[in-house]
């Protein structure tokens, strides 16, 4: 069975995006060092190359090198438009939906709509093999954490205070969740990146 984390980038009190989807300076340490994280085969896709500091650069290699799937809400897939099927990192992403696959939409891409949660985190197990399982934090990811679906939480935390906006556990239900002592603490330049393990039970 392959590991699953969930993943993204947070303000200090825990938003991953403005109620308007904008970033603000979350993403900001993507671009402030000169260490190249992704090739340059799609910069019309990805915009501009991310160069971040030598301690982001090992991490994020490191992460993105075991991962094999992405899981991703609709929400994410319509406001990238799915990266025109060519994500940053991982072999398959699998999109949680209630809604298909648009129609003509990169037929070639490895793309897989699931209608559920726990249908979604099954496809992506069958896709990954070994390999780790990327989950997009949010609403979906949030999810997956309460149905026990998630065996890490992965937060990229940036010194900014958003004050309101898209939760990175989005409404998170069953109440208190305690997770274990972080297994990875990496300061970065304008970032801290934090794993830590999922308790069960």
């Amino acid at each position: 069975m392959g590991t699953t984390y969930l993943h993204a980038v947070a303000s200090l009190d825990g938003y991953i995006a403005d109620e308007n989807d904008d970033v603000g300076p979350l993403h900001d340490w993507y671009f402030n060092g000169d260490h190249p994280l992704v090739d340059e085969d799609h910069p019309d896709i990805h915009g501009s190359p991310f160069r971040v500091s030598a301690a982001s650069a090992e991490y994020v290699r490191g992460m993105w090198s075991r991962q094999k799937v992405l899981v991703i809400g609709r929400h994410q897939f319509d406001l990238t438009n799915g990266w025109e099927g060519h994500p940053p990192a991982s072999e398959h992403v699998v999109v949680v939906s209630h809604r298909p696959r648009p129609e003509g939409w990169h037929p070639e891409a490895p793309y897989h709509f699931a209608g559920s949660v726990e249908e979604g985190i099954a496809r992506a197990q069958e896709l990954a093999g070994d390999g780790e399982i990327g989950v997009g934090a949010g609403d979906v990811g949030g999810q997956a954490l309460a149905l026990g679906l998630i065996d890490h939480v992965a937060i990229d935390v940036v010194p900014v205070v958003f004050g309101r906006g898209k939760p990175y556990f989005g409404p998170l239900a069953g109440g208190d969740l305690m997770l274990g002592d972080p297994e990875v603490v990496v300061q970065g330049d304008g970032v801290l990146h934090l794993r830590l393990p999922v308790r069960r039970g």
